[in-house]
């Protein structure tokens, strides 16, 4: 495992090197284009979310026909494959109670738990301070002056207003004919536009979109872990791009770094995050367990996400909620 996740970062730095000269032209522009100008003001720190509006929420909320509910969210653990070097890890301890001891006349006992580890492990939300493009990320902020090691002063989670709206799920699996697709395949607009019209699914303004690839059959007993946490397939960059004009909040996916990799041709390291997080403020939802869905056959549902408010976190592990 070891040796294919340094390969992961050896190519991603061979990548990295390639598209370096484009790239550095593409930041230079970018600091004087008008991405870096919100249209919800120059002080805005949660992007699309201001998307999500009582409207937004009522609208949301007519798409429940059977009450039933399904976890987004994948079970984490220390085993759970991550982009290196994240780890995790989880302690039990039974504090004041060694040796058989306990608390009052009732004795009381009781366990604690002690996490150590990265947030961006498993099921998460990318927060608006995760990626840029050199020192400028979302609304033009500078990483210079709010990247901390005690934390982010601006674009934090913490600043993430509870996410409600519709959902819609876009099968590409089914789409490309097959119950896992290849790592590297990239949904480009054509194929979302497409993919959509199969479904007889409309996608619109405000709405949160999730993408089932059946990549994690792969974390399945007898998969290959290895495999699903080094390459994937994702969201192209015609197809971030379509996304970020139609105006979504959020776009996920059942892969662990939601676009293609390994990159699409003449596209950048990570070019989908920076086109939707640092550009257009669209939160990015890795590693969704949309085939709970997919079983069911839900294609529009009620999303619903409230990610824990720690100050100046970059990302959040996170248990979305479908409701139908």
């Amino acid at each position: 495992m070891k040796s294919r996740i340094s390969a992961l970062i050896a190519g991603l730095a061979a990548a990295a090197l390639t598209a370096g000269a484009a790239l550095a032209e593409q930041h230079d522009h970018a600091h004087d284009h008008a991405w870096t100008d919100s249209p919800w003001g120059a002080d805005d720190e949660i992007g699309a979310a201001n998307r999500v509006t009582p409207e937004v929420v009522m609208e949301a909320a007519k798409l429940i026909t059977t009450g039933k509910t399904y976890p987004l969210g994948i079970v984490i653990g220390s085993d759970t494959p991550a982009f290196p070097p994240r780890s995790m890890s989880v302690s039990i301890l039974q504090p004041g109670q060694s040796g058989g001891g306990s608390l009052g006349p009732t004795q009381t006992t009781y366990n604690d738990d002690i996490f150590m580890g990265w947030l961006g492990i498993g099921s998460q939300i990318d927060g608006l301070g995760h990626i840029g493009q050199g020192d400028t990320y979302y609304n033009g902020f500078k990483a210079s002056e709010f990247a901390q090691a005690g934390g982010l002063t601006r674009l934090g989670v913490e600043k993430v207003p509870p996410l409600v709206a519709r959902g819609v799920l876009l099968n590409m699996a089914e789409f490309h004919g097959t119950d896992m697709l290849e790592e590297g395949t990239a949904y480009t607009r054509e194929d979302i536009i497409d993919a959509a019209d199969q479904q007889g699914v409309e996608l619109r303004e405000n709405d949160v979109v999730l993408f089932h690839s059946g990549w994690m059959k792969l974390l399945e007993e007898g998969g290959d872990p290895v495999r699903f946490g080094s390459v994937e397939p994702g969201l192209g960059k015609t197809g971030a791009e379509y996304l970020a004009e139609l105006g979504v909040i959020a776009v996920g996916a059942d892969t662990w770094g939601l676009e293609a990799v390994p990159f699409e041709e003449g596209v950048g390291v990570f070019e989908v995050h920076q086109i939707l997080l640092a550009q257009n403020g669209i939160y990015i939802l890795e590693n969704m367990n949309t085939s709970v869905l997919v079983e069911d056959d839900v294609t529009e549902f009620m999303f619903v996400l409230g990610a824990a408010r720690i100050r100046g976190a970059v990302q959040m592990m996170v248990n979305p909620v479908a409701i139908r």
